[in-house]
């Protein structure tokens, strides 16, 4: 380790600390100004911008937060700040990951959109089309009302049992439900819903 990397370890080990004793917050901008664009590009280089291009900004925030909040657990003796800031940062960026993967669901039209069966061929051709439609449009949805969807259309679930799963209000399941198919009516036209 030069005496430049020694040098900055134990100025980051001092900032951290005033922000632990006393919440100075030029100590915090210090460690923001440096810290943070690092934070972001370790999302966009773990991948996490593939998941939204929101996403490594708000892991840089979140650790910022963490850091700012958790200072006072802070131990120079057991890790350096870069180590001890870098392991919020990976613990974050795993919780947006769960986070997200909470919210994914893939749907397929045939689950939801129980079609009758036609005997003409002008009824399977509109059939079909309405069916890749429906597909379609869910896959716009955003991830929060495809999951509500899924569990309501798939898994039959009343939307009491979807709150209570997935620990919502009721409100909010129905209004996710109605936002989910006022989008599908409105991007597909009400004549084929």
């Amino acid at each position: 380790m030069t005496q430049q990397q020694i040098e900055l370890r134990e100025h980051f080990a001092n900032q951290l600390e005033k922000v632990a004793q006393s919440q100075d917050t030029r100590a915090f901008e210090a460690i923001y100004t440096h810290f943070s664009p690092l934070i972001k590009s370790f999302g966009i280089s773990s991948g996490l911008s593939y998941q939204g291009d929101h996403l490594p900004e708000e892991l840089a925030q979140e650790v910022m937060l963490s850091i700012w909040r958790k200072a006072h657990l802070f131990d120079r003796r057991k890790a350096a700040p870069s180590t001890w800031i870098f392991t919020i940062a990976r613990n974050q960026r795993i919780d947006i990951l769960r986070r997200l993967r909470k919210y994914q669901n893939d749907l397929n039209a045939d689950d939801v959109w129980e079609l009758t069966s036609d005997t003409d061929l002008f009824g399977e051709i509109r059939d079909t089309r309405i069916q890749k439609n429906v597909n379609r449009e869910l896959r716009h949805l955003p991830p929060e009302q495809k999951q509500i969807v899924a569990k309501v259309f798939l898994e039959d679930k009343s939307h009491q049992e979807v709150a209570n799963e997935l620990n919502l209000p009721l409100g909010t399941v129905k209004s996710r439900v109605r936002l989910a198919m006022q989008k599908l009516k409105l991007t597909m036209g009400v004549n084929e819903l």
